[in-house]
């Protein structure tokens, strides 16, 4: 797996070549971010547009706040937001199909058995998330205790893909962001619904990783790598607080 720390390191960033980033809203009824007065385009040379002005002038400031040098490791929501105009819209039915497939294998349907303070911490946080999607989803997830797999119902797959279908390009990209760095679904649905805060979010997904730190401590690599994840996350869920604005 690229390491997105090393990568970052490695890249050569580009000067910056703008003197001012601003929002400007399009024919089309969208909100553009325009370098002085080139609009931005994505990797694939879309022009970058958006649904809401409150995101787009929050992916402008990421392009004002750079310095000498454009950094795009500084700029997750210009990522999530490029990632959906590049590769959501067109591949809308793989991103539904593979949080479908985190739903089946899921972070909180998966307890320790032992230490019992780990279990009552998965406990405080899982059940309500579990609680939350036998009734907004109207299937009951199975919980597994160790390490063996849980086969979950066939309904729960389609109740996720149905839950995903009507939100719209960058709400689900921004789900999808939140499912891989968490390893569930159900806890991005459950954020997106208001279940979860940002930061009772994240911690929620990182139980088992606290409690492991709390025993044997970490290293400064692993450190630099969970909090690009963190990043990440936190903007991930900005982005759907903006949508939602």
């Amino acid at each position: 797996m690229t390491d997105p720390i090393k990568t970052a390191a490695k890249r050569v960033l580009p000067k910056r070549f703008y003197k001012l980033a601003h929002v400007e809203k399009s024919p089309e009824g969208q909100f553009r971010i325009l370098l002085d007065n080139r609009p931005v385009r994505t990797p694939a040379k879309a022009e970058l547009q958006l649904p809401s002005q409150a995101l787009a002038e929050a992916v402008a400031a990421e392009w004002e706040a750079q310095g000498e040098y454009v950094d795009p490791a500084t700029m997750p929501l210009t990522r999530i937001a490029n990632s959906t105009i590049d590769g959501v819209v067109a591949r809308r039915a793989d991103v539904e199909l593979e949080m479908a497939n985190y739903a089946c294998n899921d972070l909180v349907c998966y307890r320790a058995e032992t230490p019992q303070a780990l279990v009552q911490r998965q406990a405080e946080a899982w059940d309500p998330v579990v609680a939350w999607a036998a009734k907004n989803l109207g299937v009951e997830p199975r919980i597994a205790r160790g390490i063996m797999h849980v086969a979950q119902p066939p309904e729960l797959a389609q109740a996720v893909k149905n839950a995903l279908s009507a939100r719209q390009p960058l709400h689900l990209a921004a789900l999808h962001v939140i499912t891989t760095l968490t390893g569930s679904a159900l806890l991005a649905l459950a954020h997106a619904d208001g279940l979860l805060e940002p930061d009772a979010l994240w911690k929620a997904a990182h139980i088992d990783e606290d409690f492991q730190i709390e025993q044997w401590g970490w290293d400064a690599e692993a450190e630099a790598r969970r909090s690009f994840r963190h990043n990440e996350l936190i903007a991930a869920a900005r982005v759907l607080a903006l949508l939602r604005a």
